[in-house]
């Protein structure tokens, strides 16, 4: 598997330092052990079938969840498919797997490092929370009848650190404001720690477009949510929402889509039909207007990363902090395949797009593609080869 950078992380203005994701360590999860994928504003993971491009994704979208609070149940259907396949029971016929992820931001360069059991029970059995060599928060499984960790946070206060339970099925990180007070210098560094790794995890947007349901008119009931899916399934409605919002961003929207499309376009648009259904349509510019249903996959699939590149938190369906200002906050787009189906011309022009909506620092996008060479020509990649196997 080998991942793609292309540009530099960019330094938000002083004092708008945004807590970023540089990092994912996958150190037993799935097919991988020991991978350690580093994380640039636009980075494209590659490899062959079977390298762990579609895992890698999940683990990273399984901690974004995590940290807004879901429980390990919710996040992990599957439990036992996040195993390594080769990966024995001990005595008691255990089995689980270990992620993390590196977070830069005003608290410092913090890690999260997080070992799950899946089997015969999913169950948090260990969370440490560093900076440098200080441990914030550990939280380890003491007594397995009960369903708690011990856990125990940095304090310096009169006692080193303070020790309380935490709940099994959930991050504790996620937790902290909760459980910790605030009232020492220590006790403030770990919750500025959680915050920052809460803050970079949650503004996720995991995206695949899905062109068999966005043909169809969106129906009038459904008509006000105003945010987009992930499968896409909405785009007429958000389309029918953005264009009116910002004539700016529509405008580059429509220059994207005349990039990637066939025939020429002079605008995107939805309507509403007498029934209340809104559907979306091509303005040829002489007088045809083109509904999408007659797009092929790979011009819906273009025209949908394009929209959700040139958006943010307010029109796609994430749940970003919100009592964190959206100008602390950065939006990671997750996208596996993201060349599925894409020819040539429309993997260059998004590659294009995505680089200089990714300069500007408030979104980045981590994207599993199939083609190598194409999508590094396209986003102008460096490359970072992290081995055949996919593992470091």
């Amino acid at each position: 598997m080998t991942v793609f950078s292309p540009v530099p992380a960019a330094r938000p203005p002083a004092g708008l330092d945004r807590p970023q994701v540089t990092e994912l360590r996958l150190s037993a999860f799935a097919g991988h052990r020991g991978t350690v994928l580093p994380f640039g504003p636009l980075t494209l993971i590659t490899g062959p079938s079977g390298s762990g491009k579609t895992s890698a994704l999940r683990a990273y979208e399984a901690l974004a969840r995590l940290s807004a609070g879901a429980e390990l149940v919710d996040v992990f259907a599957d439990p036992a498919a996040c195993v390594p396949e080769r990966a024995r029971a001990d005595g008691q016929r255990r089995r689980g797997f270990r992620i993390g992820c590196t977070v830069e931001g005003p608290a410092g360069t913090i890690r999260l490092d997080l070992a799950v059991q899946a089997e015969p029970e999913l169950r948090v059995v260990g969370e440490r929370l560093t900076r440098g060599g200080l441990a914030l928060l550990e939280t380890a499984l003491r007594d397995p009848g009960r369903r708690m960790v011990q856990a125990a946070w940095h304090t310096a206060g009169t006692a080193p650190v303070t020790r309380a339970p935490m709940p099994d099925d959930r991050l504790g990180t996620a937790l902290v404001p909760l459980r910790v007070a605030g009232k020492t210098d220590g006790q403030r560094l770990v919750l500025a720690a959680a915050e920052q790794v809460v803050v970079a995890l949650r503004s996720a947007f995991a995206c695949d477009p899905r062109p068999s349901r966005m043909r169809a008119p969106v129906p009038a009931g459904l008509i006000g949510a105003g945010r987009l899916l992930s499968g896409c399934d909405n785009l007429a409605e958000v389309l029918w929402r953005t264009r009116a919002e910002c004539a700016g961003r529509h405008a580059l929207l429509v220059t994207a889509v005349r990039e990637g499309c066939a025939g020429p376009v002079a605008d995107v648009f939805a309507a509403e039909a007498e029934d209340g259904s809104v559907q979306a349509f091509i303005d040829r510019g002489d007088g045809v207007r083109t509904p999408l249903a007659r797009l092929g996959d790979s011009e819906l699939r273009y025209l949908a990363l394009a929209l959700v590149l040139l958006t943010g938190p307010g029109v796609l369906a994430v749940d970003p902090v919100a009592e964190v200002p959206q100008a602390y906050q950065t939006l990671t787009v997750l996208a596996d395949d993201l060349d599925r189906r894409l020819d040539a011309r429309q993997v260059r022009a998004l590659g294009e797009l995505a680089a200089r909506t990714c300069a500007r620092g408030h979104i980045r996008v981590v994207g599993a593609v199939r083609d190598a060479a194409g999508a590094a020509d396209a986003a102008r990649a460096s490359v970072v080869d992290l081995g055949r196997d996919g593992t470091t």
